[in-house]
């Protein structure tokens, strides 16, 4: 199964995953990913789109067995992502702080000096791109007024050149936040109703 072909429960599921890897430092997550995929019986498989010379699994002597081949500059992940957006090249600069960076947590000056070091075009304005990220759902909140990317941010840049696999990620981010919308305007509605019925 393609990992943009996840069901609500699979997604709730990865959340849940990934929410408590979250608590764990990077050596302990590799080492409980490991843990989990050995226990299961399970192989390891690179993500689509991306050539086996970008990711090695399973190669590595370090704690865990899982590395990322960290030789990749930040100019050439961007010519590999080809983001078209402010938005989408601060998911890929995230993305790439925490992937070949160990900086999971970050600030806005973080992205723009990696921006420079990618030699990408000035943002007009870092902080409000970096809003908008977060907005989309590409980047979250996370300790000391720092950001970092989110699960289906991650999914967005792994699936990125490919637009399609892409966008088919966001739609499934999407949704749930319109249905809460919906429900809340229902529930103000009935709210509404009552009110005026009494």
């Amino acid at each position: 199964m393609d990992n943009t072909d996840l069901s609500s429960n699979d997604l709730e599921i990865f959340n849940k995953v990934v929410s408590a890897l979250k608590q764990l430092d990077q050596e302990g997550r590799e080492r409980m990913i490991e843990s989990v995929i050995t226990f299961l019986g399970m192989t390891t498989r690179s993500p689509k789109k991306i050539s086996s010379d970008r990711v090695e699994i399973g190669s590595s002597k370090e704690a865990g067995g899982y590395s990322e081949n960290r030789s990749i500059s930040p100019k050439e992940f961007m010519l590999e992502k080809e983001p078209r957006t402010d938005v989408e090249r601060i998911a890929c600069l995230a993305y790439y702080l925490a992937h070949y960076r160990d900086m999971p947590h970050f600030k806005t000056l973080d992205l723009s000096t990696l921006n420079t070091e990618a030699a990408q075009l000035k943002f007009s304005n870092a902080a409000f791109a970096t809003e908008n990220a977060s907005k989309m759902g590409y980047l979250v909140p996370a300790s000391k007024g720092q950001k970092q990317l989110s699960a289906f941010g991650e999914r967005f840049v792994r699936a990125l050149p490919d637009r399609e696999a892409a966008k088919d990620v966001m739609s499934l981010a999407r949704p749930r936040r319109k249905e809460r919308r919906q429900n809340s305007k229902q529930s103000d509605q009935n709210n509404a109703d009552e009110n005026v019925s009494n």
